[in-house]
């Protein structure tokens, strides 16, 4: 079974601790749905933006947490499940 998992960074892709402890998700969905619960969280402990894995493989990203800017989490999220349609 794969596992979904959330990587954290600063705007220049660095990787950060982030301010809420993920778990390992066991679908995507269930990874969106907790990172649409905890993003002002993380953004407040440090995180810049996201990038999503399916295992090893990144899915997507980075998506930043900074809503109402360019490639907000809402606008992001939209153009991933866009893409996904699409594959």
């Amino acid at each position: 079974m794969a596992a979904w998992t959330w990587r954290f960074e600063k705007t220049d892709g660095a990787e950060v601790q982030p301010s809420v402890e993920p778990e390992e998700f066991t679908t995507q969905g269930d990874a969106e749905s907790w990172i649409g619960e905890y993003w002002k969280d993380l953004l407040g402990g440090g995180a810049d933006q996201v990038r999503l894995f399916e295992d090893t493989t990144e899915i997507y990203g980075p998506m930043s947490l900074h809503a109402g800017e360019p490639g907000d989490t809402a606008e992001s999220a939209e153009a991933a499940e866009a893409a996904e349609a699409e594959a």
